[in-house]
C-alpha cells in the first residue's frame, strides 16, 4: 500500500475519532456519490442505527428519504443536500424537512451545510454533509406562525435591526386593504403605523429600547388614501435570534362611527327636548330625582330650573294626586311605558292644569330614566265637562233619552287612549253587573225591581253601592263608564 494511500486513510480515521462524539450530524461522501461514514448523531436524524440504512449512495439515499422544504415543496433527487454536495456545491443553512419512505409519520427537521475536503495539492478528496436537528425550533416557529395567522387581531412584526416588517397576519390585511407584498419587506418610513400615534415620542424610545409599548390610539394610513382609527401596542420578541416587535391592533373605526352616531343622536334629542313646546322632563328610574326639564316645563309650571333639577317627582309633587302618581309610577316600572294618562297638574301658584300624561323609559349615559311628556288639555277638558254637564243637567232621568244619545254622550266623555289601572267590571257582584245592566237599558229602579224580582230598597242599594265602586254620581255617569268600557254593547231597548 502506497504512503498516499496510507496518509489519506489515516486522515480519515482521525477525522472519524474527532466528528464522532459531535452533537451535530456528519456524513462523508466519496467522490462517486458513495457514503463512506456518518457518525451516531446523523443516524439518529434520520431514525437508523446503522449506515447502510441510510443508502449506498446519494440515489439510494433518496430512494429511502422524501425531503421537502419548509414551504412543503417536494426536493426533486437533484435537489437533495447528498446530490449537491456530491456534484461539488458547497451551500450552508439549508432547511429541509427529512421522512423516511418506511415511516411517513415521522419528520425531522434539518439544517444542512456541505464541506468539500481537498488534499495538499488542492484536489478534491472527500465531500461532508453537516447537519443540525432544528425539528423543535421548526416545530415552535410553525406553533408561532399558525397562531400569528389565525389570531383575529390585526398584527405585524417588525425586526428592529433594519425596521422592516418580516410578517403580517390576514387581520391586518383585511383591516387595512393593503397586499401582503406591500407590507412584507417595507419599513417603518414607507408604512409607519406610529406616523399618527397620540404618545408617538414614547412608541418611538420604547421600540429603540426593545421595550414594551403601551397601547395607544393612533390613525393608520390606508393604501386607498384614506385612514382608519386603531388602538395599536407593541410587544418585544425574538423570532430567528433577531430582535422584532409584534405590533397588534384594534379596529376602533366602527366605535369611531358609532361614537359619532351617538353625538349626533344626543344633540338631535337635545335641541328636540330644548325646543318642544310641550312641558318634558326626565328622571331617574331608581329614585325618579329630576334629571332634566326643558324651558316649556319651567314656563308651564311656572319653576325656575334651581326649584326642580335634583328633586325627586315625589318631592317636587306636582302631580295633584299622589294616588295617581303612585299609580303611574307603578305602572312604568311595570311595563317601560304610559300613554296619554288624563292627570291633574299642579303649578308652583298651585293653580291646576289638566294634562295627558304620557311617559317612556329611555337610557342617558348608561343610566335608565323616565321621560314624561306633559299635553296640557285644560281648555279641552274644560270644554268636554262643560258639555256634559249640560247634558247631566236635563238628563236626570236616562229613561227619557235614546240609546243613540247615550252612546253620543260616552263618545263625549270616552277618553280615546288607554287609562291607568282602575276599578274593573269584575270588581262588581254578580247581581250589581245585572243592576249596571238594566241601568244601561234606561231602566228606572222600579223597573229593576220588578225585572229582578227584588224590593225597591233592595235595588236601591245595589245601584248605590254600584255609583260607590265606580265612583260616580249619576245614571248618566254610570252609563258612560260602561259605554267607555264596550260593556252592554248588545242591550237593547225601545227607542223613545
Amino acid at each position: 500500500m502506497s504512503r498516499d494511500v496510507l496518509t489519506t486513510e489515516t486522515n480519515r480515521r482521525q477525522l472519524q475519532q474527532i466528528i464522532a462524539g459531535l452533537s451535530d450530524g456528519v456524513i462523508l461522501l466519496e467522490l462517486d456519490q458513495t457514503i463512506l461514514w456518518a457518525n451516531e448523531a446523523a443516524l439518529a436524524m434520520h431514525g437508523v442505527s446503522r449506515i447502510g440504512e441510510l443508502g449506498n449512495n446519494a440515489g439510494e439515499y433518496a430512494e429511502r428519504f422524501n425531503l421537502r422544504y419548509r414551504n412543503n415543496h417536494t426536493l426533486t433527487p437533484e435537489q437533495y443536500p447528498i446530490s449537491r454536495v456530491a456534484a461539488g456545491e458547497t451551500f450552508s443553512d439549508v432547511l429541509v424537512e427529512v421522512t423516511p419512505h418506511s415511516d411517513e409519520e415521522r419528520t425531522w427537521v434539518h439544517s444542512v451545510r456541505s464541506m468539500v475536503l481537498t488534499d495538499r495539492d488542492g484536489e478534491t478528496e472527500s465531500l461532508v454533509l453537516i447537519m443540525s436537528d432544528v425539528t423543535d425550533w421548526a416545530n415552535a416557529e410553525q406553533r408561532f406562525e399558525k397562531t400569528f395567522n389565525a389570531n383575529p387581531a390585526p398584527a405585524v412584526i417588525c425586526r428592529l435591526s433594519d425596521l422592516r416588517y418580516i410578517k403580517v397576519n390576514p387581520g391586518f390585511l383585511e383591516m387595512t386593504g393593503y397586499t401582503r407584498d406591500q407590507v412584507i419587506g417595507a419599513s417603518t418610513y414607507e408604512l409607519d403605523i406610529l406616523e399618527q400615534a397620540e404618545r408617538k415620542e414614547l412608541a418611538i424610545q420604547r421600540l429603540r429600547d426593545v421595550a414594551t409599548i403601551p397601547q395607544m390610539q393612533a390613525e393608520l394610513r390606508l393604501p386607498d388614501g384614506g385612514s382608519k382609527q386603531v388602538i395599536v401596542a407593541g410587544q418585544p420578541l425574538v423570532l430567528n435570534d433577531e430582535d422584532c416587535m409584534l405590533f397588534s391592533f384594534v379596529d376602533m373605526e366602527l366605535r369611531h362611527k358609532a361614537e359619532v352616531a351617538l353625538r349626533q343622536s344626543e344633540e338631535r334629542f337635545a335641541k328636540a327636548f330644548r325646543l318642544t313646546p310641550v312641558p318634558i322632563l326626565i328622571c331617574s328610574a331608581d329614585e325618579q330625582r329630576l334629571i332634566d326639564v326643558n324651558q316649556a316645563f319651567l314656563d308651564t309650571l311656572a319653576y325656575e330650573s334651581d326649584d326642580v333639577l335634583g328633586k325627586t317627582v315625589a318631592q317636587l309633587d306636582f302631580i295633584d294626586e299622589p294616588a295617581e302618581r303612585a299609580r303611574l309610577l307603578a305602572a312604568l316600572e311595570k311595563t317601560g311605558r304610559v300613554d296619554r294618562v288624563d292627570m291633574r297638574i299642579r303649578k308652583k301658584d298651585a293653580e291646576l292644569l289638566e294634562c295627558a300624561v304620557s311617559a317612556d323609559t329611555v337610557n342617558i349615559q348608561d343610566t335608565v330614566c323616565y321621560l314624561l311628556v306633559l299635553m296640557d288639555i285644560t281648555e279641552r277638558k274644560r270644554t268636554e265637562l262643560e258639555l256634559v254637564a249640560a247634558i247631566e243637567e236635563v238628563m236626570k232621568d236616562a229613561s227619557w233619552f235614546s240609546r243613540t244619545l247615550i252612546e253620543k254622550l260616552a263618545n263625549v266623555k270616552k277618553v280615546n287612549s288607554p287609562q291607568l289601572p282602575s276599578v274593573s267590571f269584575t270588581d262588581l257582584t254578580a247581581r250589581e253587573r245585572d243592576v249596571l245592566g238594566l241601568i244601561c237599558e234606561g231602566l228606572a229602579d222600579k223597573e229593576i225591581a220588578a225585572r229582578l224580582k227584588l224590593a225597591p230598597n233592595t235595588v236601591r242599594n245595589h245601584v248605590a253601592t254600584v255609583y260607590s265602586k265606580l265612583d260616580v254620581h249619576s245614571r248618566s255617569e254610570a252609563i258612560v263608564w260602561a259605554r267607555e268600557r264596550g260593556l252592554f254593547s248588545g242591550s237593547s231597548r225601545g227607542q223613545r
